[in-house]
């Protein structure tokens, strides 16, 4: 029996872990962040015990999320099939997005400072309806290009079929 979500015919291709990895990090940089200037406004303001404990409750939730994400970066996968990509992620809300390529009007890769640092890039297509844009985080710079190439032939290949 198929699955809603993930389909028994189709291969799926999972992103890079190194997403986790990015996403960990800023959140562990906004954590931090939030937790120390906690700290130091409740220490200094009302007492350096309910400091100490702001800064438990933010480890606590950085923890959180560090399992949160992992789980999170597990869910993502893609698949190309021979009309249309296939997007899948979530774990709670689960979402698949499908993408018929002749419906693409265009295809962007970008990496930010810590995605370039990483060696990743997210490939988003873009289509005249915004509810089936779709993105997918995590690609190696060289899959990322060429899944762009790809998937920007085959939208024009099947465009002109229109």
């Amino acid at each position: 029996m198929d699955d809603l979500f993930a389909p028994s015919d189709v291969s799926w291709t999972p992103v890079s872990p190194k997403l986790a990895s990015v996403r960990r990090l800023n959140s562990g940089l906004t954590f931090g962040v939030l937790g120390l200037a906690a700290l130091l406004v409740l220490g200094l303001t009302v007492g350096w015990a309910y400091g100490v404990l702001a800064l438990v409750v933010f480890a606590a939730g950085f923890g959180w999320s560090w399992v949160l994400i992992g789980r999170n970066q597990r869910s993502w996968k893609y698949a190309e099939r021979e009309d249309e990509l296939l997007v899948s992620h979530g774990i709670l809300f689960r979402e698949l997005v499908v993408v018929p390529y002749g419906r693409m009007q265009f295809v962007d890769v970008t990496a930010g400072p810590l995605e370039r640092s990483f060696g990743i890039a997210t490939v988003e297509l873009h289509t005249a309806t915004p509810a089936t844009d779709a993105k997918i985080p995590g690609l190696h710079p060289d899959e990322a290009s060429r899944l762009r190439d790809r998937l920007s032939a085959l939208g024009q290949a099947q465009a002109w079929g229109l």
